[in-house]
């Protein structure tokens, strides 16, 4: 018999995140002055090249993503532990998810030039929060603001599943693939869409994780 468990491990919900994700990276890099906001290996080694080279205006620029993920997750880890105990009408990482929407209208309100930073700020912190808050998704650890992780662990698996072989290695493996996939076109569109819409694309980034929200509502059964 399968397992009832909440909706926010189920893997639609891992893959409208990871497509969130993409466009998100994709949007900071594009429309926000080649920062990744929602992973932060390239602004630290952007960080350290600046400071290497005594251009601390340029350093200072890739520092605030980084401090502004770092309270991200403090502030995940804070509400997760005052509020999840706590019956509520609709579940705590809903209510993390429909702020990050909130965010993001500001975001794309924000006009592209001077106030770049602002909006890198802002995207870093709501991707803590989304990485700290869904961590999981059928059984699997991944992330859906990044990607390395996802193909070490894909890839350690499909080596599994190749060698001896092993069933379950191999559907965990899609999962992991899968993720990677839904970043990457959210990547796409994000791109595609910023000749168009500019910074306004962020709003788009709101799609699925308004039906998050909704799916959130129901158990799930995997």
């Amino acid at each position: 018999m399968a397992q009832e468990k909440q909706m926010s491990d189920s893997l639609m919900v891992g893959l409208l995140l990871a497509f969130a994700g993409g466009m998100l990276d994709a949007y900071s890099f594009v429309n926000r002055g080649a920062v990744f906001a929602t992973a932060e290996t390239g602004n630290i080694v952007q960080l350290c090249v600046h400071l290497s080279m005594a251009r601390w205006s340029m350093a200072f620029h890739y520092l605030l993503p980084i401090l502004a993920f770092f309270f991200g997750i403090l502030t995940a880890e804070a509400i997760r532990r005052h509020v999840s105990g706590h019956p509520n009408w609709f579940h705590w990482r809903q209510f993390l998810v429909l702020a990050e929407c909130l965010i993001l209208i500001l975001v794309s309100f924000l006009p592209q030039g001077e106030p770049d930073w602002a909006a890198n700020v802002l995207i870093s912190f709501t991707s803590a929060v989304q990485l700290e808050t869904f961590r999981k998704f059928r059984g699997c650890a991944g992330a859906t603001t990044m990607c390395t992780g996802n193909l070490r662990s894909g890839t350690e698996l499909l080596y599994k599943f190749l060698a001896l072989p092993d069933p379950q290695s191999g559907a965990k493996a899609t999962v992991y693939y899968r993720l990677i996939l839904a970043f990457a076109l959210g990547a796409i569109l994000c791109g595609r869409l910023s000749l168009v819409f500019g910074e306004r694309t962020a709003l788009f980034a709101c799609l699925p994780l308004l039906a998050i929200f909704f799916l959130l509502f129901k158990p799930t059964k995997e």
